[in-house]
């Protein structure tokens, strides 16, 4: 657990590089806006969130797993099961409640609030699965932290989820696409790019589905999967319309500030929000 740094950092830093050099030899869609706009502010949200967790809750999920081990609490801590079954049912455990998590974002008001930052972004590529507000980010790692220690996942298991749920994040947010005879396969085990690109459509209905973030198996248990969207993979208008395109829309400090203002809908996107409101009661 020493190198735990250097491995969220080295794989973070791989699996960027990967993604960014596939969307720019076979990007899926054309930008709505260049990425010299939109990625110092997308970028600059990592930072801010990198700090944030460091200064106001610096043990983190794996601090509290490694407490959790030290002190025998937590339910899997007081079974003797094989150490790799363990593993899988804590892996498990988490991936679920973050699916949970993300849909509650979408439910309940206030947390929508902060969230829609993530979905305010009018291009999908690999910098999207990175753009979260700082609240969102703090808000997630207590979660994570309860989660943790009412189950006594194992400090190991932790640090490999969050490791994997980083990747495929960026992997699942990439302005690509899978082989058309890979995708299938692979959506059933993992969320894809077309399965995830659904989410951020403007379409209320598509956005309050697919809510997995890594496995995608949560979606089709829990009835929120959707397989196709309305208007095919290559029609899907990605963002919230009460949020257009524009030089502000680029600005680190708009983005921050989009949970504490209210947006004025424009035009046939009042009659959207007002659908994604009522949803949201």
């Amino acid at each position: 657990m020493t190198s735990e740094l250097g491995w969220r950092l080295g794989c973070f830093v791989g699996v960027l590089a990967l993604m960014l050099l596939w969307e720019y030899w076979q990007p899926k869609r054309s930008a709505t806006l260049p990425a010299r706009k939109r990625w110092p502010a997308n970028l600059g949200i990592v930072v801010i969130n990198t700090l944030a967790l460091r200064l106001l809750i610096p043990a983190g999920a794996i601090g509290a797993a490694v407490w959790s081990q030290e002190s025998s609490f937590g339910l899997l801590q007081q079974t003797s099961l094989p150490l790799w079954l363990i593993t899988v049912i804590g892996f498990l455990i988490l991936d679920c409640a973050i699916y949970w998590q993300h849909r509650l974002f979408h439910r309940i008001p206030l947390l929508w609030r902060v969230h829609r930052m993530h979905h305010a972004d009018t291009d999908f590529d690999t910098t999207t699965g990175l753009r979260f507000h700082p609240v969102e980010i703090l808000l997630s790692m207590l979660i994570k932290i309860g989660v943790v220690v009412t189950f006594g996942i194992a400090p190991m298991t932790v640090l490999i989820f969050e490791i994997i749920l980083n990747a495929t994040s960026l992997f699942n947010h990439g302005n690509v696409a899978l082989p058309r005879r890979l995708e299938r396969p692979v959506r059933a085990l993992i969320v894809t790019q077309e399965m995830h690109r659904i989410h951020h459509s403007q379409i209320p209905r598509e956005t309050d589905s697919n809510f997995s973030f890594n496995l995608s198996i949560w979606d089709r248990l829990f009835g929120t999967y959707n397989a196709l969207p309305t208007k095919g993979s290559d029609g899907i208008e990605i963002g919230l319309k009460e949020y257009p395109a524009g030089q502000d829309s680029t600005k680190l400090s708009y983005l921050l500030a989009i949970p504490f203002r209210q947006p004025k809908p424009r035009g046939d996107a009042a009659s959207d929000s007002q659908d994604n409101n009522a949803s949201k009661q």
